[in-house]
Formats: structure tokens, C-alpha cells, sequence
């Protein structure tokens, strides 16, 4: 049987200004694993229970499908690492096992040299599809979230093998803190920021994806199916630097939310 990947919906979504907008979260109390939406600054259970951010657990939005991550797929990044801009999608397959979600922590292993971060825009597929035309593609969408894509370059050293071990430690997948759906009325122009103990480390804006998304949802289901709860990663900009532990990394994506995670120490 296949996990759901949303929640059910709660009854209505609250407006603002006429617009209707949902946060949808995943957390844990007491143990007890909820669904449910973020509402002025409280987590809302589909029981109807609230809770304050301080007596819950975040957990990952969503229980995605399979991960779709893209390398190089911002121009200023391509040029920081020396590499050539790519002329098709480069892909490759985050593992859920690294999934974490907003304010926990992520474990840095023993003995790594460059450890870093990397702030990406994720999208959530709404609907199954196969062979998506680019002109219909966010039709497709189901919703938007944050997603850190933690990497360590010492495992980076053939660009031709999948970065699986650099990027898939236990804790390597921050995201959250929900999924936004009708929120985000352009996923083209969106600024992308990250700061580290408060530094400002990173900042790119989506308008300068190489491939913007439906290109890459034209491009991924040409060849295989997309189902709702499948996520993309849609890269990250220039900027990547150093984390260790005892740092804090916050992600801000505009018309989305914040991320953050503090860097704890594995030995």
C-alpha cells in the first residue's frame, strides 16, 4: 500500500484578503504523531487540538514518494565549483532516510572536512502524471516546501557517480517546517537565502534556475511516472560554505517559510 503523503484535508481553509492559503504540517506530542496545518503561530491537529511551537516535535511535512534531486542547476553554482553549465537536467535520488524535520538537528559524521549546506526550493507533485508537457506542468503541483540538501564534498569526487553517501547520512535532509499550497503565485521569483549563526551566507532567487520546473517535470516524467507525494529538489544557488557543529543554519525562502537546524557533532 502506498503512504499517504498529505494528510486529510481539515474541513475549510482560513482566507486572507479573500485568498485562501494552508500550511500543512506533520509533528509529534507526547510521542502521538499529528497532521495537520500551521494557523497564527500554532500547530492545529485535524482533532482540532492546538499546540504551541514549543510543546511539539517537528517532523518532515510529508511523507514523500521518491526524491528527485538536481546538481548544477543554477549558473552562478555551476561557475563556483569549476563545472560546466549542464545542457539536460543532472539528477540524482535523495533517500528518505534523511529526512528531518524544522529544528532538529542534523549529525555531523566523524572526521569530514567540508561539510555545507544547500538551500533548496522543494516541489511537491499534486497529482499522477506521465509524459508532462512543460506548458501544463504546475497543474502537477501539489504544494511547495523548503528543503536544506546537507552534502559532504569529500565523498564528491567523480561527477559522473551519484553523490549517494555525500549526501545521504541519516539527518543530511532537513525540510519544512510544512508544505504551503495557493500561497506561492509565482515558484519563479522567489529569493533564496541562507544564514549561518546569523551570517548571511547564501542568497540566489529562483528566476535564475537553468531549468526552471516544468522543464524538469516534462523532462522527469518523459521517463517515469510522478505521483502525488513525489518530491524535486530544484538545486541550489551559489554560496555553499563550511557548517560544523555547534552552528545553526536558517533557510529562508520568500512566500514559503524558514528552516532551521542546529549542527550537532556524530563522535
Amino acid at each position: 500500500m502506498r503512504t499517504r503523503p498529505f494528510p486529510k484535508r481539515p474541513g475549510r481553509i482560513r482566507r486572507i484578503n479573500g485568498r485562501g492559503f494552508m500550511k500543512r504540517v506533520r509533528f509529534q506530542v507526547n510521542g502521538e504523531t499529528l497532521a495537520g496545518r500551521f494557523e497564527d503561530g500554532r500547530l492545529v491537529a485535524e482533532d482540532g487540538r492546538d499546540f504551541g511551537t514549543d510543546e511539539v516535535t517537528w517532523l518532515p511535512p510529508l511523507v514523500p514518494g521518491t526524491i528527485y534531486g538536481l546538481a548544477l542547476n543554477y549558473h552562478d553554482h555551476s561557475e563556483e565549483l569549476g563545472l560546466e553549465i549542464p545542457t539536460t537536467p543532472v539528477l540524482f535520488i535523495k533517500a528518505r532516510n534523511t529526512l528531518i524535520g524544522h529544528e532538529q538537528p542534523v549529525v555531523a559524521p566523524p572526521g569530514v572536512d567540508y561539510m555545507h549546506y544547500e538551500a533548496e526550493l522543494g516541489v511537491i507533485i499534486g497529482r499522477q502524471g506521465r509524459h508532462i508537457k512543460a506548458a501544463r506542468a504546475l497543474d502537477y503541483v501539489g504544494g511547495y516546501t523548503i528543503v536544506n540538501d546537507v552534502t559532504v564534498r569529500d565523498f564528491v569526487t567523480n561527477m559522473y557517480r551519484p553523490p549517494v553517501k555525500a549526501k545521504g547520512f541519516d539527518t543530511f535532509g532537513p525540510i519544512g517546517p510544512w508544505v504551503v499550497e495557493d500561497e506561492v503565485a509565482d515558484p519563479h521569483t522567489l529569493g533564496v537565502r541562507t544564514y549561518v549563526n546569523g551570517e548571511a551566507r547564501q542568497e540566489g532567487n529562483t528566476r535564475d534556475l537553468i531549468f526552471d520546473i516544468p522543464a524538469i517535470i516534462e523532462y522527469i516524467s518523459a521517463f517515469a511516472t510522478l505521483n502525488p507525494g513525489d518530491m524535486i529538489l530544484t538545486g541550489t544557488p551559489k554560496g555553499i560554505s563550511h557548517i560544523y557543529p555547534g552552528d545553526t543554519m536558517r533557510i529562508v525562502i520568500d512566500g514559503v517559510g524558514a528552516l532551521e537546524n542546529p549542527v550537532i557533532s556524530g563522535e
